[in-house]
């Protein structure tokens, strides 16, 4: 399976902007859904989004609707989550997830980058 590794993260003020992105190397985003995931300090894992191989329908966690826009790269094995008017509650460890396209369970998972949303 792919090796999914995520870039773009780091310190943004409240109300700031940040484009993170996850790559694919080792295969390709072929047949996959993708998906945008976030683990909040002292919280469990949160869904944020995500993006469909058939025909990159996009689906959005209540509170990021409106405010993240997740998209993808296919020929560039590469899917990006543009997040703008950030939260201090946005902070979280951010990392993207792949599934076979059509399938329930999220199987392959990046290591993550941090997002730091100051006050």
């Amino acid at each position: 399976q792919v090796e999914l590794k995520e870039s773009g993260g780091g310190l943004v003020q409240a109300g700031g902007s940040l484009t993170l992105s996850c790559e694919a190397s080792g295969g390709t985003f072929s047949g996959l859904d993708m998906g945008w995931f976030r683990l909040p300090p002292g919280k469990d894992r949160e869904f944020v989004g995500t993006i469909t191989w058939r025909d990159s329908t996009t689906w959005y966690a209540d509170s990021v609707k409106g405010r993240f826009t997740i998209s993808r790269d296919n020929a560039k094995n590469t899917l990006f989550l543009q997040m703008n008017a950030l939260y201090p509650e946005d902070t979280a460890l951010y990392y993207c997830g792949s599934k076979v396209a059509g399938s329930a369970g999220w199987t392959n998972w990046g290591q993550g980058t941090q997002v730091t949303v100051s006050s």
